[in-house]
């Protein structure tokens, strides 16, 4: 297309991505066209080895780097480079064609801007395994796992996103907290890329040499001795179950075991695997169609409307299109997993609304009354045995113990087994499964013995009694007092002339308590080593790890020369002593004994206290009726200003223009 359009436009470069697989069996005649054609392009060939867009199936020739290097030279490229997260692997440059260059993933901005000035076609060979098959073979052991792991602490996060924006990556999930909306990371799913820790915010750490704990969820469950046996259903007609989820979660796994345990039965069974984009967290689907006999069946795939259960294990997929349209209301029942997995909307969007009542009801109307059942596995059978990966079949044991699976608790324990990946963690989740099928409330209080610490405030008065602890926390009770003052006032003036609303109150409970609570060298120091931070971190990992803060301290970091950005540096264990006399001459804030108190960023931080303070005072005088919608939600404002340094800064810049806006239209609807 390139080729077409570069004579009749502006744009004097692109870049185009190539796998190496369609590079061996037809891309490498795209490259020739665009030499001869003598546009300006640069080709990013993704040396993954793998076809990544269709079930990581292993790429159908031997081609080497160095090979496709050579290939091309041949073909009149004249400027290449190897991109690739290890560039010592390389050592003989002599293997490669002439003027090759190899540059180490973090030079790859440079890089890029380098290319795009260049003429003619121009190739970067990024040399790096796909993500997802990484995880897959570091799973199963046939690639070396880095004992290293990265973590969010959310109290610092300020849900600004720009760790998605720097890593791309699905794994850096939403958390609804007692502020708002933080991020973290889903270590059941994360590949170890570490990409994210470039996000420009100091919350994140590594720990070297921990591993995930691992629950194993013996001992628990006693009051469960014996579970009721359920009626199956009759397979004297095929009984057909859809199985719907994402690529790398172990989709495929439950339609294989599934598929073995109907054969060591003695059943007919028919498996069809959809993996489609599977590679990328795309979703997957796996037909398993059940009968007493082969002949039985007559097709593979289930028939529209065929579906007896649609067993969901991503509530996405499973209010998707093509789910339903295996759903009948007559005789369709469903097993889904209500967890709110994230879609790639998020990675753009930090404020994506999840959609999860409009899915369970399209879920439920096309199942019909009563044959639903909605459970969050991914939660629960994490908090059970560890890890995110068991919540399928945990929902594989919720659906046996409804009577919803025509196979026998001991086939799908021995196909289990027969599977060979860590048997006992499966088996464990199956029962649990059945457990949760059994009585959801017991093994509710097994999963979460104690009621979250830091609850969301579900009323006005508990969210200003909790803003107002929080304050006198992070400075002192006179502190929590003057944001209790301004959030009293609101409220009284709101009643009087807009009787029965809170609204605005609440708008500016939250704003007010967020700009007052700035996190500055102090309260992030406070959040790392008051906040039982640490201890959080010992009950989800094991191991003798160390720690290391990823940080760029405004007098230590260095500026990027290709993006402009501080870049940080990497500080170990040590760094908690520091943060520890921090937290405690938090005190000083704003005196003048506080070193930081002339800093760009804490002057910026105290303006936008005193202007906000001045804006409320100008929606009280203004405020009626006709511009209380506008006045909450130029009240809430400061909710949008997210981020640390100068990711703070542009968010600020696009808050005070919708801001602008908003005061002209209360100004006017006032007027």
């Amino acid at each position: 297309p390139w080729i077409g359009q570069a004579p009749f436009t502006e744009t004097r470069h692109v870049f185009a991505n190539l796998g190496d697989g369609t590079y061996f069996h037809s891309g490498l005649l795209a490259v020739r066209a665009a030499i001869a054609a003598k546009v300006n392009i640069t080709y990013k060939i993704l040396y993954n080895d793998a076809v990544a867009m269709t079930g990581g199936q292993p790429v159908d020739g031997t081609l080497t780097v160095e090979q496709i290097s050579h290939q091309l030279y041949g073909e009149g490229v004249r400027r290449i480079a190897v991109v690739t997260d290890e560039p010592d692997k390389y050592p003989d440059r002599g293997a490669f064609a002439k003027g090759v260059t190899i540059h180490h993933r973090d030079q790859l901005e440079a890089l890029q801007r380098d290319l795009r000035q260049r003429e003619g076609t121009t190739v970067i060979i990024y040399d790096q395994t796909c993500a997802a098959e990484k995880r897959r073979r570091r799973k199963r052991g046939l690639m070396p796992d880095p004992p290293i792991r990265a973590v969010i602490n959310e109290a610092v996060c300020e849900g600004c996103g720009d760790c998605s924006v720097q890593s791309n990556c699905l794994s850096v999930v939403p958390v609804e907290t007692a502020f708002g909306r933080k991020r973290a990371i889903d270590q059941s799913s994360c590949n170890k890329d570490f990409s994210c820790i470039r996000g420009f915010c100091p919350s994140f750490v590594t720990l070297h040499g921990a591993r995930l704990r691992k629950k194993t969820g013996k001992g628990e469950g006693s009051e469960f001795e014996r579970l009721p046996e359920p009626n199956l259903p009759s397979t004297a007609r095929p009984w057909d179950i859809l199985v719907t989820g994402v690529g790398g979660t172990g989709v495929l796994t439950v339609g294989a075991v599934l598929g073995m345990a109907a054969h060591l039965e003695g059943k007919g069974v028919a498996v069809l695997d959809m993996t489609g984009l599977a590679q990328k967290y795309g979703a997957v689907t796996s037909h398993v169609r059940i009968a007493d006999r082969p002949d039985l069946i007559h097709a593979v795939r289930i028939p529209a409307g065929g579906a007896d259960l649609l067993l969901g294990c991503d509530l996405v997929v499973a209010a998707g299109f093509e789910a339903l349209s295996k759903v009948d209301s007559a005789h369709t029942h469903a097993v889904v997993n209500s967890h709110e997995s994230i879609t790639a909307g998020f990675v753009a969007n930090p404020d994506l609304e999840f959609p999860a009542s409009a899915m369970r009801r399209a879920i439920a109307e096309a199942t019909g009354e009563g044959k639903d059942r909605f459970v969050d596995a991914t939660r629960i059978a994490t908090a059970l045995l560890g890890d995110s990966i068991a919540a399928n079949l945990f929902l594989v044991g919720f659906a046996w113990q409804r009577g919803l699976v025509p196979l026998t608790s001991e086939a799908i324990e021995r196909a289990i087994e027969l599977n060979g990946v860590a048997v006992d963690f499966n088996k464990q989740a199956f029962l649990w499964g059945r457990r949760a099928a059994h009585d959801l409330a017991a093994v509710d209080r097994i999963a979460f013995p104690r009621p979250p610490q830091d609850r969301v405030p579900d009323d006005l008065e508990t969210l200003i009694a909790h803003r107002k602890k929080f304050l006198s926390e992070y400075q002192d009770a006179s502190y929590a007092e003057r944001y209790e003052r301004l959030v009293r006032r609101v409220a009284s003036v709101e009643q009087e002339k807009t009787p029965r609303s809170k609204g605005l109150t609440e708008a500016v409970a939250r704003s007010y308590a967020k700009l007052l609570a700035y996190k500055d060298e102090y309260e992030v120091a406070r959040l790392f080593t008051e906040t039982g931070f640490i201890d959080r971190l010992k009950d989800q990992f094991e191991g003798d790890f160390r720690i290391q803060f990823h940080l760029a301290p405004p007098l230590l970091a260095r500026l990027d020369p290709v993006t402009g950005r501080p870049k940080k540096r990497a500080f170990g264990g040590w760094m908690l002593r520091v943060f520890r006399i921090l937290a405690s001459m938090r005190r000083l804030r704003g005196s003048l004994l506080d070193p930081f108190r002339w800093t760009p960023d804490r002057r910026l931080e105290r303006e936008l206290i005193r202007n906000y303070e001045i804006t409320v005072e100008e929606i009280l005088q203004r405020l009626e009726p006709g511009n209380h919608a506008a006045s909450v939600t130029r009240a809430a404002m400061p909710e949008r200003i997210r981020g640390f340094g100068f990711v703070k800064e542009k968010s600020l810049e696009k808050t005070r223009q919708l801001e602008s806006a908003l005061a002209e239209e209360t100004h006017d609807q006032a007027a």
